[in-house]
């Protein structure tokens, strides 16, 4: 059993293990992508089930663009139709759906869906589903600088009243809270330039299996070992 009271508000995921799921089965990468896109719609169920209340996952990064360009297109397609089936389902649902990285080199049909499914959802209350799209924690710690820049320069703000509050509104994430819990597939034991500010406190987890075989119970899984673990937060 898990404690209702003790479930983490946002959980950020880092999709791993799609290609070598699929060479284990002597299957192509793309096969191994396409049941990704089904473990996320049904932890995005799980997620809502059990009250969490934001789930990010790590869906592309900017250095995924160095894959071969067939294996980007398959999911570019991937992508678009997650975008035109499960965003009206979203919505019936209450859900709220966000995507956060840099919009170039992103397709612009890719790109103008993105938009059509955030204005859809925006009013939605339950859970919010984020998209990690085309995104690099360092390139988006540069885009808040350079944000912030331009506000001094502009005279929106007096570089004194800088601090992590304000600088956190710069971030893509602004208005979002804080990942509590890390979970990253395949027992790869890194974050991959993945949310580097908002990780700072967050609990990490490495399932010893490959994103195609993390289902709802190896979701509870994970909040149970988080609510075993003490959070201190730099006290006592």
């Amino acid at each position: 059993m898990i404690d209702k009271f003790k479930i983490p508000k946002h959980i950020a995921i880092i999709m791993d293990g799609n290609g070598r799921w699929a060479k284990e089965r002597g299957l192509s990468r793309t096969f191994g992508h396409r049941e990704g896109v089904k473990r996320v719609k049904e932890i995005v169920r799980a997620s809502v089930e059990l009250g969490i209340k934001v789930i990010t996952f790590f869906a592309f990064s900017t250095e995924n663009w160095s894959r071969p360009k067939s294996e980007i297109n398959v999911l570019m397609r991937y992508l678009n139709d997650f975008l035109v089936r499960e965003i009206k389902e979203m919505d019936k649902k209450n859900i709220r759906f966000l995507a956060i990285g840099r919009q170039a080199p992103l397709p612009t049909q890719i790109y103008k869906k993105i938009k059509e499914a955030e204005s859809l959802t925006k009013d939605n209350t339950g859970l919010t589903v984020v998209l990690a799209l085309n995104y690099g924690s360092r390139q988006e710690i540069i885009d808040a600088a350079k944000g912030i820049a331009r506000s001094v320069v502009s005279g929106k703000l007096d570089i004194d009243d800088l601090n992590e509050d304000v600088f956190e509104g710069y971030l893509y994430t602004a208005g979002l809270p804080h990942p509590d819990l890390l979970i990253r597939t395949s027992a790869e034991l890194r974050i991959s330039n993945f949310l580097l500010w908002q990780l700072s406190y967050a609990e990490f987890y490495f399932p010893d299996k490959f994103w195609p075989d993390f289902k709802k119970e190896d979701l509870i899984d994970a909040i149970k070992v988080y609510q075993s673990r003490e959070r201190r937060f730099g006290g006592i």
